[in-house]
């Protein structure tokens, strides 16, 4: 154990005597750490942040049945271009034929519109207009105030729920329940105020309001193709409610056996699945070219430690003399680059300790190996 510690107190000794050397061999490796760490959080982060904004979009324990299905190509869409639009006839389909596993189905649509309020006027915001049944989908919520009651949804009353950022921009600190607005120039009164979600890659998901589907169809018109959503009784039956929806909607578009489907069915995972298979690729290169600089960095000690080995030749040979062995010179070069590498842990954050110090094995293994044929070539060369 004494010949680790002499062996150390020599390292350190040879480091102090080279600073400027030390210094940027640690500074290279610090920043080759914490590049990949920094770019592997940073991936790990948008995920997460993905995943949480599509499941709130989404939701988690339903699925989305539109017009289209996911298209990768223009052949593909053109196959697909005349699907009839989703109605309340489907609705009233799935909700009739969709079987017991089905629990809830509504329909949505959505459109951009005019909110204002006295002398505040917002463009361009997002309107959803909504059946009675979205009361019962996590992807609806009231912060303040309350949602807007099915009757009130099925008899068309003109009352809305805002979204928070909606409600900050036309009230600000002043209590928005209750006040008349106008969107595209009809008065609704509101009864709710959404919890904020944020924004999502620099898009806000606050500016919205909710209102109740006839309403929205008196002002849009009706040809706009509606979005069901549809909740099953439990989660772990989504795939065979998707199934029993299939079969209620190509039964009512009386769909021969061998016609595909002309409306499509999305679930949180599938937009997930894109996302990732849109990325994946991108994210393993982007890890892959930033991984080869803590290749870099190991090989910058590597070679530093050959410097040291080639600078102290002299030094080898006067050892060897006295009788030391090839172990004992091979352990001193090599507890120097663990040294070495050792020093940059200081900088690093306790949180990345385990990472660095699997880092720091591999390179006096690195070391090790071509440190040894190095003596090997340099004991033939003398004869020893």
């Amino acid at each position: 154990m004494n010949k680790y510690f002499e062996s150390a107190k020599i390292a350190l000794d040879a480091i102090w005597a080279a600073k400027l050397r030390s210094f940027m061999t640690v500074l290279g490796n610090i920043v080759a750490v914490t590049s990949i760490i920094a770019v592997v959080s940073l991936i790990q982060g948008l995920n997460a942040s993905v995943k949480q904004q599509i499941l709130n979009q989404a939701g988690a324990d339903s699925f989305a049945v539109e017009q289209f299905p996911i298209t990768r190509s223009d052949e593909d869409f053109d196959k697909i271009r005349n699907n009839p639009r989703l109605t309340l006839q489907d609705l009233r389909a799935i909700r009739r034929y969709g079987g017991d596993t089905i629990t809830y189905a509504m329909a949505d649509v959505m459109g951009r519109g005019r909110i204002t309020y006295r002398d505040k006027s917002l463009d361009a915001m997002q309107i959803k207009g909504v059946t009675a049944e979205y009361v019962n989908f996590s992807s609806f919520d009231a912060e303040q105030g309350r949602l807007m009651s099915p009757t009130e949804v099925d008899s068309a009353r003109p009352v809305t729920v805002l979204g928070w950022g909606v409600a900050d921009r036309l009230f600000g600190d002043a209590e928005p329940l209750d006040k008349v607005i106008q969107i595209e120039g009809v008065h609704f009164r509101v009864v709710g105020v959404s919890e904020k979600r944020g924004s999502f890659l620099g898009m806000t998901q606050d500016e919205y309001a909710v209102i109740p589907l006839a309403q929205f169809q008196m002002m849009f018109g009706s040809r706009r193709s509606l979005e069901l959503m549809v909740k099953p009784r439990d989660l772990s039956l989504i795939a065979p409610a998707m199934d029993e929806a299939t079969v209620a909607l190509r039964a009512a578009r009386r769909l021969k056996p061998k016609q595909p489907d002309n409306f499509g069915m999305f679930t949180s995972d599938t937009i997930l699945d894109l996302y990732h298979n849109a990325t994946n690729g991108i994210f393993a290169v982007l890890v892959g070219v930033v991984g080869l600089s803590l290749v870099v960095g190991g090989i910058v000690i590597m070679n530093i430690m050959l410097m040291v080995v080639t600078e102290r030749t002299r030094e080898i040979g006067l050892r060897k003399a006295l009788g030391a062995r090839r172990s004992d010179i091979s352990t001193q070069i090599i507890v120097e680059s663990i040294v070495l590498s050792t020093l940059r842990v200081c900088f690093m954050v306790l949180g990345v300790s385990v990472a660095t110090f699997d880092i720091i094995v591999g390179d006096a293994v690195l070391v090790s190996i071509v440190l040894d044929v190095y003596l090997q070539r340099l004991r033939r060369s003398r004869g020893v």
